[in-house]
């Protein structure tokens, strides 16, 4: 009969296995469960809103047509047939004050944050929608414990997925925020963002909008984490318009106006 801690290492045994064979087909593997992407994220949203010093977090119930604002929108990329976690992840987006901060960044479990220094450098509607598309790519595609896995290591991982040094988790939910993706990831949430957008009225490269104007006001070089340079950015432009065409996308409306105004809502 096998004993617990026998168990415990034939599991270890077999990830590590599994991780040398992935790593050696250049793929990725994650040891996270869909539950455990959900909690993570509960625990980072928790330390997140109660914050107030290092998130502004836009309240509510002070700003309702910013908030009505983002979540139609938001609510219209998660209608794409190409959502996996549409009805298990929370998909609650949060608006940060701080115009001098340009990011954005998804947590796992459909947890979305956007800081107001983005939102206020793009010009057109459909360009946050890409972003937000973007975000939404890098939550339901689990690339964030994916990416722990390799950070923390298979071990460390494991023993908190068998239920041991639970009190960790407070440390990974931590890092959460600052986590870089790899080129691989950030290329599969670009090709995402478009297929999202794809049946909406939207057009459907907004992402690469925001590249675009980076590129002509030569800050690519600043380019913020949740849309890194890997790979380069006008290559990026380049793969998320070939993609819109690709998909035969029919959407055109930028919604420059109607953008002018929600930017008018906020603080």
């Amino acid at each position: 009969m096998k004993t617990k801690k026998t168990v415990w290492y034939l599991s270890l045994a077999i990830a590590a296995i599994m991780v040398a064979v992935a790593c050696g087909k250049d793929k990725s593997i994650n040891i996270f469960s869909v539950n455990n992407d959900i909690a993570l994220g509960m625990q980072v949203d928790s330390s997140i809103q109660n914050s107030p010093s290092e998130y502004a977090v836009m309240s509510r119930s002070a700003y309702p047509e910013a908030y009505a604002f983002i979540e139609a929108m938001k609510d219209s990329i998660l209608a794409a047939d190409d959502i996996i976690y549409r009805d298990r992840f929370e998909w609650k987006v949060t608006l940060l004050q701080d115009d001098d901060v340009l990011n954005a960044f998804a947590t796992p479990g459909g947890y979305i944050y956007i800081y107001t220094g983005l939102m206020k450098f793009l010009d057109q509607e459909n360009e946050l929608a890409g972003v937000l598309g973007h975000e939404i790519a890098h939550a339901d595609r689990r690339h964030s414990t994916d990416a722990l896995t390799k950070q923390y290591g298979i071990s460390f991982l494991l023993q908190i997925a068998l239920g041991n040094n639970t009190n960790q988790l407070a440390t990974i939910a931590s890092s959460l925020v600052q986590l870089k993706f790899g080129r691989a990831a950030e290329a599969e949430a670009d090709e995402f963002s478009v297929r999202y957008l794809c049946p909406t009225s939207y057009s459907a490269d907004g992402a690469a909008g925001f590249f675009a104007k980076l590129i002509a006001q030569g800050q690519t070089g600043d380019t913020p984490q949740f849309l890194s340079t890997h790979p380069d950015p006008d290559n990026r432009v380049e793969d998320i318009t070939t993609q819109k065409e690709t998909l035969g996308c029919k959407g055109t409306e930028v919604y420059s106006q109607r953008y002018q105004n929600f930017l008018a809502t906020l603080p």
